[in-house]
């Protein structure tokens, strides 16, 4: 446990942060604040439990290849991550108890319609809740679009280029 005190006179509390909570939070704000650094598309699971290797990377091998049929895009421009944040780090909270939770966060570049984006949620969730078991309605998938300008790939050697229609997989 890790105890910040606040330099000021105004709340003097002292607020207590597990190193788990304190390194989640830490590595959200390197993530956001270098997100164009990222390859992009750049799809982040994050989950409450640890799968084998092998389990995970067959999951990314499936998602890569959805992505690229169903949203039309390169292939060797998708990266994914699973994060496996542990038991009770994620929860879905509604009328009743908070509900153990997962979610999808898929950055993107901009153009592709709702039908489409819809397609891939449904094949993204259906993919997640067979290989790695979770249950209905526990993966919310969420969409951030970009421009291309906004997605640089050291792999490719530049900014990526506008979504086109016609992209598909050089």
């Amino acid at each position: 446990m890790m105890l910040i005190k606040p330099d000021n006179d105004v709340n003097q509390q002292e607020i207590a942060i597990n190193k788990p909570t304190l390194y989640l939070v830490f590595t959200s704000l390197v993530s956001a604040l270098f997100l164009n650094r990222i390859v992009m598309p750049y799809l982040q699971l994050e989950v409450i439990r640890n799968y084998p290797y092998a389990t995970k990377k067959l999951l990314a091998k499936r998602i890569g290849e959805t992505y690229s049929r169903i949203m039309k895009a390169d292939a060797n421009r998708i990266t994914v991550s699973i994060r496996e944040l542990g038991e009770g780090a994620i929860w879905r909270c509604g009328d009743g108890e908070p509900m153990p939770a997962a979610i999808m966060m898929c950055d993107i570049r901009q153009g592709r319609d709702a039908h489409t984006r819809t397609a891939l949620s449904r094949a993204l969730i259906d993919m997640c809740n067979e290989v790695l078991g979770l249950e209905t309605g526990q993966l919310n998938i969420e969409f951030t679009q970009h421009s291309g300008d906004e997605m640089y790939h050291q792999r490719l050697g530049s900014f990526s280029s506008e979504w086109s229609p016609d992209e598909g997989s050089l």
